[in-house]
């Protein structure tokens, strides 16, 4: 049997589930007689070569965990790379950083752990030749050639959970109650979040809303003697003609735009139009947070001995996938290449519009 030595690193956002991921491919390393090194911070610890050697002990008992253990960073792009000079952030191609500590270690694979920005900065190095194997992970559930990342169950789960709480609030001061989730982009979470919960209004990226439509159905909710009405919005939701609301510029992150606020945008105008009384909360990183749920936990550890099975097999260049209820792979260039967004006529948007749920349209 020959020894392997692999890296694993985790990028990006955290999110439940990485350290499932963790745990599994360096499980899966160890039961090969393979040895396992974890960068720290994502692609921060390949450029300035910080790493630890795992072993079982690193690894044990972490199922459960959120987070991540090896840490993260959304900033450390080694081809856009941010450093303090005189006072100013200046960026630098630290690319080259990367190859030769990948090589000076003699790594057989580098596992890349990561949304969009983590497996884009992955392909480009696959111009190098270096062995990378790609591993989706993002709440965002934004990745294409895949059915789900991991991450996306237990954002959805906390998410539907505060929709049922807001219910109750909701009905006993007869108000209207918006929710904004995460998702970028894409109204993944939103549009499960808000199926799941039964919200009466649903405003995703995809479908542009029309403040017209969403005052008809709150008032015409009111008319009915249904006195409150629950609104879960996606932060990249926009209006027809409109622009995403953008809350602030990160420019050392490797997606500098952070999305925020629309929630608020969404309350100062449904109560100036239709005097009903409306309140906002957003629910912001807590859905990052905490334990992942069982789906996730599976899915990480489905995803790490799938990693490894390529890496048994010589494919590397791939991003593992789960696609029609199988974990298979792709490569890493065709998950990156468009952003997966919901489809106008996927069944969850069908059904819901069946049963009484508006999308601002």
């Amino acid at each position: 049997m020959t020894t392997k030595r692999i890296g694993i690193l985790t990028a990006g956002g955290d999110c439940p589930g990485l350290n499932a991921v963790i745990r599994s491919v360096a499980k899966s390393a160890f039961g090969l007689g393979w040895e396992v090194i974890g960068f720290e911070d994502g692609f921060q610890g390949v450029v300035e070569n910080h790493f630890r050697v795992l072993k079982n002990p690193d690894v044990s008992g972490i199922l459960t965990q959120g987070g991540t253990i090896l840490g993260t960073s959304n900033t450390a792009d080694p081809f856009r790379y941010p450093i303090r000079k005189r006072g100013q952030i200046v960026f630098r191609d630290y690319s080259d950083h990367v190859v030769r500590h990948v090589k000076e270690l003699e790594l057989d694979a580098l596992v890349c752990v990561g949304g969009d920005g983590t497996l884009t900065i992955a392909k480009k190095f696959l111009k190098w030749k270096l062995p990378i194997i790609g591993i989706p992970k993002t709440i965002d559930n934004d990745l294409s050639g895949t059915d789900f990342t991991f991450g996306f169950d237990t954002a959805v789960h906390i998410a539907t959970e505060a929709v049922d709480r807001l219910h109750t609030t909701a009905a006993s001061h007869h108000r209207v109650m918006i929710l904004e989730v995460m998702g970028r982009y894409a109204g993944w979470i939103a549009l499960y979040a808000g199926a799941a919960g039964g919200a009466d209004i649903i405003l995703i990226p995809e479908i542009p809303y029309q403040m017209k439509f969403v005052c008809e159905q709150v008032k015409a909710r009111a008319g009915k003697g249904k006195r409150f009405s629950i609104i879960v919005v996606a932060e990249g939701a926009r209006p027809k003609g409109g622009r995403m609301v953008v809350k602030r510029i990160v420019k050392t992150s490797t997606d500098p735009v952070r999305l925020g606020g629309i929630s608020h945008v969404l309350g100062r105008d449904i109560e100036r139009l239709t005097g009903l009384e409306t309140r906002v909360s957003v629910l912001g990183h807590i859905q990052r947070g905490g334990s992942p749920t069982h789906d996730d936990r599976n899915l990480g550890t489905l995803f790490g001995h799938k990693a490894i099975e390529l890496i048994q097999r010589g494919l590397v260049g791939y991003m593992v996938a789960l696609q029609n209820g199988n974990i298979t792979q792709i490569p890493i260039r065709n998950a990156v290449r468009k952003r997966k967004l919901v489809p106008r006529n996927h069944p969850l948007i069908l059904a819901t519009r069946a049963v009484g749920t508006s999308f601002g349209d």
